[in-house]
């Protein structure tokens, strides 16, 4: 006669999804993602405020309402960059979890099952949490080097249960 309250005796096993392993994008890739989103967000972004600024005389001293008034305007380009570069960004993300450079390289982040990864779960777990660890000391260092373990995942992936494949 058997124990009622044994523990069950089936056999368990790991379940690894080798699609989403097996098409990991490279690591190269990722960089070269993060690199051109890095050069979009300069150019949409940062460029714009500078230039702005140089027109006016504002980084060398020019009066205080030619130089104020120009600081404005490099503000008011940098705004109308940001609001364009976050419109792209959102709508690429929401299609097919992809950020601009990500789409240029041909990568998109996915869950580690293979499903597509919702925006929030991207938004908020993989930048907005990973953004606030990201205060504590050396913690980008670490995040960093977590690709280069088997998975490929960066800790902002293992956050969000998430995985950056080939599109």
């Amino acid at each position: 006669m058997s124990n009622p309250y044994a523990p069950p005796r089936a056999a368990v096993q790991d379940i690894v999804n080798e699609t989403a392993r097996a098409s990991a994008a490279e690591r190269s890739a990722r960089l070269g993602a993060s690199l051109l989103d890095g050069l979009v967000i300069l150019g949409m972004v940062y460029a714009p405020f500078f230039v702005g600024m140089l027109l006016g005389g504002g980084l060398h001293g020019a009066g205080a309402d030619g130089g104020g008034a120009m600081i404005g305007v490099g503000f008011a380009l940098a705004t109308v960059g940001f609001i364009v570069w976050c419109t792209i960004t959102v709508r690429y993300m929401q299609r097919n979890g992809q950020s601009i450079g990500k789409k240029i390289v041909g990568i998109k982040v996915v869950r580690t099952n293979g499903e597509p990864a919702t925006f929030g779960r991207v938004f908020w777990l993989r930048n907005f949490v990973n953004g606030a660890i990201g205060m504590i000391p050396f913690y980008a260092f670490v995040d960093l080097l977590f690709i280069f373990g088997e998975s490929r995942q960066c800790l902002h992936d293992k956050i969000a249960d998430t995985v950056v494949v080939n599109a």
